[in-house]
C-alpha cells in the first residue's frame, strides 16, 4: 500500500470567482483511493482556506470572517457536484486556525535568501502596480508562507496553476536548503534520538500538479488575454459563483467579443472567442470540441451569448442552492472547520517539532 498526501489551498475569495470554481473542477473527486498497476494507493487530502495569504492585500476587517466562511461553504456545497470538497473524504480548515503555519513561516524565512524572494515574478508585478510605499512585507514573504503550508503536511502532490509554479519551485528549493543545512550528520541524529524522532530529512519535496480547465485558463470577460480574477476591480470582468441568473445573463450579454463572422477556437487573433468557447465547453464536459464547434461555428454572437449564459446559470444553480443551505447551518459549517483544523494540527505540530529539533531549538518540556 502506498500513502500519498495532497495539499490544496485557496484564497478566501478564489471559489467566489467562476474561474476559480472551474480550476477546482473534479480535483477532489479524482484524488481519492485508486489502484496503479496492482498497488493500492491511499490518498489523504487537506483543503485550506488561506486567510493569512488574503491579508497580503488590504482586507476589510468587517468582511474577512464572512469571506472566509463563505469560501469554505462554497467548496463544501460544490463537493456534492464533484467540483469541491466532500468533508466525509477530505479535511477542510481555515489557515489561521492552525498556528503552526505562521510559526514555520518564520523558521523558513530565516533560512530563505532574500534574493530568492525578490526574483518572484508575482511580487515584481504586484509591487510595481501598487507602488513601493503601499506594499507590505507580507507580499514579499508570502511565498515562504505558501511553502510552509505545503511542507507542514509532507504533501507530495500540490495542484498549481502555471502562474504559481515558480512559488512551488521556491518551496522545493527551501526543502533542499533546509534538509542540507540541518538534517545531516551525527549531531542531527543525536538530537532526533533525544526528541524521540526519526532521523530522516524533515521535509518532503513536493511535486507540481499543473491545473488547467479543459486545457486552458479561464480568462476575463473584458479582456481575453487576462486571467479572470476576483482582484480585478471591474466586476463585469468575471462571473461570481453567487451571481444571480439575471446578473450572469447581463455580464455575458455585455462581455467583449469581436466583429468577425462565425465563432472559432484557438485563433490567436480572437482570444475572446476562444475564452467563451472554453467556458461553454466546461459547462458540458460530456461533449467533444468537434461537437461544440459544429453547433456554434455559424452562429452570431447575439445567438451564441444566450446559449452560454443559460449553460452557466444551469451549472451554478444547484451549487448556489446547496451553498445557501450550508451557509445557513452555522453549527454544521463551523463543526466541519473545527474538525478539519484539529486533524490538520496533529500533522502540522509533528512537522513543526521536527523542524525545531533539526534547528536545535529547546523543545517544551
Amino acid at each position: 500500500m502506498v500513502h500519498r498526501r495532497g495539499w490544496w489551498n485557496w484564497w478566501v475569495w478564489t471559489i467566489c470567482n467562476f474561474g476559480g470554481l472551474l480550476d477546482a473542477e473534479d480535483l477532489d473527486g479524482k484524488s481519492y483511493d485508486e489502484k496503479d498497476e496492482g498497488v493500492e494507493i491511499v490518498n489523504e487530502n487537506l483543503f485550506c482556506v488561506v486567510d493569512l495569504h488574503a491579508i497580503t492585500v488590504p482586507q476589510d476587517p468587517n468582511e474577512l470572517e464572512e469571506s472566509t466562511l463563505a469560501s469554505a461553504a462554497l467548496y463544501i456545497a460544490a463537493g456534492e457536484y464533484n467540483v469541491g470538497i466532500d468533508p466525509k473524504k477530505s479535511k477542510v480548515f481555515v489557515q489561521s486556525h492552525v498556528s503552526a503555519h505562521a510559526e514555520l513561516t518564520w523558521l523558513l524565512s530565516c533560512v530563505t535568501p532574500m534574493n530568492w524572494l525578490e526574483r518572484m515574478i508575482q511580487f515584481k508585478e504586484k509591487s510595481k502596480k501598487a507602488g513601493a510605499e503601499s506594499v507590505g512585507v507580507g507580499l514579499l514573504t508570502y511565498p515562504v508562507l505558501m511553502a510552509a503550508d505545503i511542507l507542514l503536511y509532507q504533501a507530495d502532490r500540490v495542484p498549481v496553476g502555471e502562474d504559481q509554479r515558480q512559488h512551488l519551485e521556491l518551496a522545493r528549493d527551501i526543502v533542499r536548503r533546509f534538509n542540507d543545512q540541518y538534517c545531516k550528520g551525527g549531531p542531527y541524529k543525536k538530537r532526533c534520538k533525544k526528541a524521540g524522532l526519526p532521523s530522516y530529512p524533515v521535509f518532503t519535496e513536493p511535486e507540481a500538479m499543473i491545473v488547467k480547465v479543459g486545457g486552458a485558463r479561464v480568462m476575463s470577460l473584458t479582456d481575453g488575454t487576462s486571467k479572470m480574477s476576483k482582484s480585478d476591480p471591474a466586476d463585469a470582468s468575471r462571473i461570481n459563483v453567487l451571481d444571480p441568473p439575471e446578473v450572469i445573463r447581463d455580464k455575458i450579454k455585455r462581455c467583449k467579443t469581436d466583429a468577425v463572422k462565425g465563432i472559432e477556437w484557438d485563433n490567436p487573433e480572437r482570444p475572446e472567442a476562444t475564452n467563451l468557447l472554453n467556458i461553454y465547453a466546461a459547462m458540458q464536459p460530456g461533449r467533444s470540441r468537434a461537437e461544440i464547434v459544429e453547433e456554434v461555428k455559424d452562429l452570431s454572437w447575439g445567438e451564441f451569448k444566450p446559449l452560454l449564459a443559460e449553460a452557466i446559470v444551469a451549472h451554478l444553480e444547484p451549487i448556489q442552492k446547496k451553498y445557501a443551505e450550508v451557509r445557513a447551518d452555522e453549527e454544521y459549517l463551523k463543526g466541519v472547520l473545527k474538525e478539519g483544523a484539529e486533524a490538520a494540527d496533529l500533522i502540522a505540530q509533528r512537522t513543526l517539532k521536527a523542524a525545531k529539533v533539526a534547528m536545535g531549538f529547546s523543545i517544551p518540556f
